[in-house]
C-alpha cells in the first residue's frame, strides 16, 4: 500500500518534480527547443526526421536518448534497489545529477551542444531515484504516467473501489512541482539565459545535504 512510504516521499518527489520542470523549460526555451527530461518526443523527433535530417542532427537525438539510459543506468547501479529506502545513495545520485546539470550550463553558455546530453543523463538519474514500491509508479521527470494513474484511481472509484487520499496527494504534488518548476525556468531564463540551471543544480545539492542529515 501507499501508506508503506516514509512521510519524506512527498516533500522529495516535490522538489524532484520542481526541478525537472526547470531544466525542461530552461531546454525547450535554449536547447533549441529540444525536450531532456523525457524521451518520448526525442525518440518520436527522431523517427519524424530520420530521412529528411542530417546525419549530424540524427547522431544527436541518439545521443540525448543514449545519456538518459546512462543516467538512468548510473541510478541503477548506485541504488540497487527498485524499492524507496532511508539510507540507499541518493544523496550521491543527486550530487551527480547536481554537476551534470553543472556541466551542461558550462557546455551550452559555450556554444557546445554537447551540453545537453549533459543534461539529458541528469534528468535520466532524477528520473530513476524512486521506482516501482507499494503500488506506486513515481516519476519525477515526465508527467505522462502521472496522469494515466490518476485516471486509472478514478476509474476504479467509479466502478465502487476505495480512493487511495494518499496516492492521490503524491501525484497532485508531481504535477504540481513540474509546472511550477516549468514556470520557474522560464522566469528564469529570460533573465540568466544558461544561468538558470544553476537553480536547479543548487536545489539538487541541497536536497542531497537535507538527506544526507535526515538519514
Amino acid at each position: 500500500m501507499i501508506s508503506k512510504l516514509p512521510k519524506w516521499i512527498e516533500y522529495g518527489a516535490f522538489i524532484l518534480a520542481l526541478v525537472a520542470g526547470c531544466i525542461n523549460a530552461i531546454g525547450l526555451l535554449g536547447f533549441e527547443h529540444q525536450s531532456v527530461s523525457h524521451v518520448s518526443g526525442t525518440a518520436t523527433l527522431l523517427g519524424a526526421t530520420i530521412f529528411a535530417s542530417s546525419f549530424e542532427t540524427i547522431l544527436h537525438l541518439i545521443g540525448i536518448l543514449f545519456a538518459f539510459f546512462l543516467g538512468a543506468s548510473l541510478s541503477g547501479f548506485l541504488l540497487n534497489s527498485s524499492s524507496l529506502k532511508l539510507g540507499r545513495h541518493y544523496d550521491t545520485a543527486l550530487v551527480i545529477e547536481s554537476l551534470l546539470i553543472l556541466v551542461a550550463f558550462f557546455l551550452l553558455s559555450k556554444g557546445s551542444y554537447y551540453g545537453h546530453f549533459a543534461a539529458s543523463a541528469a534528468c535520466g538519474i532524477q528520473n530513476a531515484l524512486a521506482t516501482n514500491y507499494s503500488g506506486a509508479v513515481i516519476r519525477t521527470t515526465h508527467l505522462t504516467g502521472i496522469f494515466t494513474d490518476l485516471g486509472l484511481m478514478f476509474g476504479s472509484v467509479l466502478r465502487g473501489e476505495p480512493f487511495d487520499k494518499r496516492k492521490a496527494i503524491l501525484f497532485m504534488l508531481i504535477i504540481l512541482g513540474f509546472v511550477l518548476g516549468g514556470a520557474l525556468g522560464a522566469f528564469l531564463f529570460e533573465l540568466f539565459i544558461f544561468k538558470a540551471l544553476l537553480a536547479p543544480a543548487s536545489v539538487c545539492l541541497l536536497l542531497a545535504g537535507a538527506y544526507r542529515w535526515y538519514k
